[in-house]
């Protein structure tokens, strides 16, 4: 696209006390005083424009003069007498981006202030070089995903999923989620797609549309397609196309978003916590046995249960759940000295997974404790999946393996075949 920044540092501007701060990529004018995190900024916002060109398959040597204006602003009222800031832009409380501009506002942190610039740089970037970021859900989640950042020694890592919230203070999308999920009115994948930001006011919608990003692109089911996307913006039937792309992953997705939102927290391991849906096999007669990693997430069983099949599950073996400041050592019902979303750290927990579509929530995020053993009579005939019970961030310091065994009992009196 076309076009260059409309913002200038004039005379009378510069008498008012806002200062301006050059970079290759980006003019930053301020009226904050003198500060390393202040002044360094044009700098980490170079640094970031290599990576935007990389994630999005743009040739840099092709922009070369790529260059926006950033108005940082502690008083809107200096930028707006200076003419710096439109109307339109005024009742922004975190920022704004438009094509070749840019405004941000003061935070009270290093960082948030750090990720806000970003964020609008993402949505400068996509704007002016792809022709458009795609409808609401992509552009902020784009500008979520990427403005997300780790500073450190110099060094810049955007799309960087934080390890701990004080790695990124006042940013809060995980929070978000958690809080909505706790109070059981966590967002479905229909409620994300159809954001609208003239509805949809506020800070929270930016938490959702962070997640639906952070798990397209960092999930190893989805992330390749995922990042053919960008190639897409233009369209009109932007998320129809991603339907497309994941063809029967699509019904997919809705189950590991599901299990994202009821479990994301910092850290939360992509890899160890993807799950395969492949169908289960029926149940020998002489019964059907799993093993199940304890550095894993939900894991399929492969075993089919029937509907109205009572099964007895015998578990067995001793495995470590932490390793700090010594490891943990547990058996299937798990220590008691410490809890996890209501059940003991480290007990087998079982779900099964319809073969056919079913109301409610996904099995998975309302799992039953298992232990050492167990019986379970499935409302809908479907696959086994075992875990134990521990965040999706902690299963790194988990080792070792347990055995279950899986025995049919007989039907439930009254339950048809």
């Amino acid at each position: 696209m076309a076009g260059e920044p409309t913002l200038r540092l004039t005379p009378a501007a510069k008498a008012a006390g806002i200062r301006e701060l050059p970079g290759k990529r980006i003019t930053l004018l301020t009226d904050l005083p003198s500060a390393p995190a202040v002044d360094e900024l044009p700098h980490v916002f170079d640094l970031a424009f290599p990576q935007w060109c990389k994630y999005f398959g743009v040739n840099a040597d092709e922009h070369v003069g790529w260059h926006v204006t950033g108005c940082l602003m502690k008083d809107k009222s200096l930028f707006q007498r200076a003419g710096l800031l439109p109307d339109a832009v005024l009742r922004v409380e975190t920022g704004f981006s438009y094509n070749y501009d840019l405004w941000v506002c003061e935070q009270a942190s290093d960082y948030y202030r750090r990720h806000l610039l970003l964020h609008e740089g993402v949505h400068s970037f996509m704007n002016t070089v792809l022709g458009s970021c795609g409808p609401p859900w992509h552009a902020e989640g784009m500008a979520e995903l990427l403005g997300t950042h780790r500073w450190r020694d110099g060094r810049l890592t955007l799309g960087y999923f934080p390890a701990d919230r004080d790695d990124v203070p006042m940013w809060g999308r995980i929070k978000i989620v958690r809080d909505a999920f706790a109070e059981r009115r966590a967002r479905r994948l229909p409620d994300v797609f159809g954001y609208n930001p003239a509805t949809q006011p506020g800070r929270e919608p930016y938490g959702w549309c962070w997640a639906i990003a952070a798990l397209l692109d960092g999930h190893p089911r989805y992330q390749a397609r995922f990042r053919t996307l960008p190639r897409l913006v233009n369209r009109p039937d932007f998320t129809d196309q991603l339907r497309r792309l994941l063809g029967p992953d699509w019904d997919h997705l809705d189950k590991d978003w599901q299990v994202f939102v009821a479990d994301v927290d910092y850290g939360y391991d992509f890899q160890r916590t993807a799950i395969d849906f492949g169908p289960g096999r029926p149940i020998a007669p002489t019964g059907g046995r799993a093993t199940i990693h304890a550095d894993r997430g939900w894991q399929n069983s492969g075993i089919a249960l029937k509907a109205g099949t009572t099964y007895r599950l015998l578990a067995a073996g001793r495995y470590q759940v932490a390793a700090e400041p010594k490891p943990w050592w547990c058996e299937p019902n798990g220590v008691s000295i410490r809890y996890y979303r209501g059940q003991p750290l480290g007990i087998l927990l079982g779900a099964v997974l319809p073969d056919a579509p079913a109301p409610g929530p996904c099995p998975l995020i309302v799992p039953v404790p298992v232990g050492l053993q167990s019986t379970l009579s499935p409302q809908h005939s479907g696959t086994l999946f075992l875990r134990i019970n521990d965040s999706g961030a902690e299963l790194h310091d988990n080792a070792g393996t347990l055995a279950v065994e899986v025995r049919e009992e007989g039907r439930a009196k009254g339950e048809e075949g």
